[in-house]
């Protein structure tokens, strides 16, 4: 193969074709991936090995006029990682997000991803993330639907209803059979309405669209959470009924009772871990804190009113049956996503192999010999 190298590129409608939109295979590929994560057989950035990513932080101002400021949800951020078994590949997601970009008929964030050859850093595909990514964090609660929920669950609530939910919902309703009425909470309730109606037509339940909170909460078997980070919802703790199975994929907050009495079963502990490192280095911690899903849980962490995150439970240590996640049909569970690179890279990576095998995509040269060797 060596000297020459070529690699693919695929487009959305290339990533489409490829299948980036099966809901059902990506939770089973990110199952895999959480079993990979229980064993140990991957590799994130920084020297603990399960940093989130590395951020560029904005200034608030500069002297400098072409210098970008800081702004809503404005940030780059690049994810590397490798992932072991039969993935057996590096990879890195380049997210690029603002805020502004929907007054430029953009979404909110562009996102690519690189896949390399462990051994020699030779590019093996470049491709359109945007879908890839949204996909693979529904699939992540999609998983824990699985593993967390009733499987007789009827009713599911939406918290937020914008397109992560989406994936989420899509995700979550390939593992659960019997859910017979959803509940779209949304700020405003035009949106709530519409992903109501789409629910219907898509899934023939009932469906019906809420703006307030406790409605969104109240007597679900299941809610996903994935709200705007700039409006944190607050729920209450007696909202939630028992067995209930919350899936949150966003930020929120919630009386300390529920959190001190429920299951808390995290997507990897050692990435908890890691950002609580983070805070620490910080310098603010109570700020960093406020900034990412955990905070709420490191906050009763830290006072000893919740175990210490070696203690804890992670996805993968239930999908590997190393530690029990449900335990009775009556038990609240609460999920914590926060998002990885290590599933970006597998999801990709099947859709790499998908895309080799059909003929999909565009040949790419990164050279036929290089001029330095």
């Amino acid at each position: 193969m060596y000297p020459k190298i070529d690699f693919i590129y695929l487009s959305e409608p290339d990533m489409i074709e490829a299948g980036v939109l099966d809901a059902a295979r990506c939770v089973d590929v990110c199952e895999e991936t959480f079993s990979l994560l229980g064993k140990g057989d991957y590799l994130m950035g920084g020297a603990n090995h399960n940093s989130h990513g590395m951020n560029i932080v904005f200034p608030k101002t500069s002297p400098f006029p072409n210098m970008p400021v800081a702004g809503p949800d404005r940030r780059f951020a690049a994810m590397p990682g490798y992932l072991g078994g039969r993935f057996d590949v590096c990879g890195n997601k380049w997210y690029g997000s603002n805020h502004a970009n929907a007054e430029k008929g953009l979404p909110r964030s562009i996102l690519t991803m690189m896949l390399n050859d462990k051994d020699t850093g030779a590019p093996l595909a470049l491709m359109s993330a945007n879908l890839l990514s949204a996909a693979r964090t529904g699939a992540v609660p999609g998983v824990a639907a699985k593993h967390l929920a009733n499987p007789d669950a009827k009713t599911v609530s939406v918290v937020g209803c914008g397109p992560i939910n989406k994936a989420c919902f899509v995700a979550i309703m390939t593992q659960l059979k019997d859910v017979a009425k959803v509940v779209c909470f949304d700020l405003f309730q035009e949106k709530a309405d519409e992903f109501a109606k789409w629910v219907s037509e898509t899934y023939n339940v009932q469906a019906i669209g809420v703006n307030e909170a406790e409605f969104g909460f109240r007597d679900a078997d299941v809610i996903t959470v994935a709200a705007s980070r700039l409006k944190p919802l607050h729920f209450n703790d007696d909202w939630i009924k028992e067995g209930a199975t919350i899936l949150v994929s966003g930020p929120v907050n919630t009386d300390e009772s529920f959190l001190t009495s429920a299951k808390i079963v995290y997507d990897h502990t050692a990435l908890h871990e890691a950002y609580v490192e983070d805070a620490i280095g910080s310098g603010n911690k109570e700020a960093y804190y406020s900034g990412v899903i955990g905070g709420p849980f490191y906050r009763l962490i830290d006072a000893g009113k919740l175990p210490a995150l070696t203690d804890s439970t992670g996805l993968g240590d239930v999908v590997n049956g190393e530690k029990p996640g449900r335990v009775n049909k009556s038990e609240r569970v609460i999920f914590i996503a926060c998002g990885m690179s290590v599933f970006d890279i597998s999801w990709g990576y099947e859709l790499m192999q998908t895309a080799r095998e059909h003929g999909i995509g565009q040949q790419l040269n990164l050279w036929d010999k290089p001029s330095q060797a």
